[in-house]
């Protein structure tokens, strides 16, 4: 699926729309009618308990938990981002950094536990706020459980808001009626998305996510803003 950073200058509504719709074709080519959609890696949040091995090297086992700023401290190498990483990801890092400390490094990532996760859900929906996430949870099913939208809603430019690398915000779009015509698939979400379903169009996307950003989403949420022009 295409998305666009923020830092970037958007294209118009109707390429987003219609590159969206090309992707989502082609990966429903590619499944059978009855195979459901692979679901994404897991992505690493500050909170949760990993598990670091080294099959070759034990002594240097740990047992961490990811620090509020997305990163860990291990031996023998500089303190790592972990968050944002998936886990095959984060063992990719660590091989790297250990090279230089070891002989082929074989090393494993496990994550214990995980950090209580959530996402946020706002604008024209009858009952706005922070949603649990507790397995697979799509755009449509956390509409649902905010009990819907209302008369109001803009249905065809609903905005997910997702941290991206250095928590940097970016922006998914997603249109309902796409969905219900068969164009698209229902969007999974991911840990700390924020789903904004807007009463009417937003010209500029740029500007009006840093101000929502900075005035409306949780803090806890972690999104960074820096965002230029």
């Amino acid at each position: 699926m295409t998305i666009q950073p923020i830092r970037r200058t958007l294209p118009g509504a109707a390429s987003i729309a219609f590159a969206l719709i090309v992707s989502s074709l082609g990966a429903a080519q590619d499944r059978g009618p009855n195979e459901p959609a692979p679901q994404p890696e897991y992505v690493i949040q500050e909170g949760d308990a990993l598990g670091i091995k080294f099959f070759l090297n034990p002594e240097l086992n740990e047992e961490v938990v990811v620090r509020p700023d997305g990163r860990v401290s291990l031996q023998l190498i500089p303190e790592v981002v972990a968050a944002g990483l998936t886990p095959r990801q984060l063992t990719d890092r660590l091989k790297e950094l250990y090279s230089g400390e070891l002989d082929r490094p074989t090393v494993s990532v496990i994550v214990r536990s995980f950090s209580a996760q959530r996402v946020y859900v706002d604008g024209e929906v009858n009952q706005p706020g922070e949603l649990e996430l507790v397995g697979r949870l799509t755009v449509l099913q956390a509409i649902a459980k905010a009990e819907g939208l209302t008369d109001r809603a803009k249905a065809k430019q609903i905005i997910i808001i997702r941290r991206g690398p250095e928590r940097a915000p970016y922006t998914i779009p997603f249109d309902i009626r796409s969905y219900r015509k068969g164009w698209v698939d229902d969007l999974t979400l991911e840990p700390f998305d924020v789903v904004f379903v807007p009463r009417t169009r937003i010209a500029n996307v740029n500007k009006w996510i840093d101000q929502y950003v900075r005035e409306n989403i949780p803090v806890s949420f972690g999104f960074r803003i820096d965002i230029v022009d």
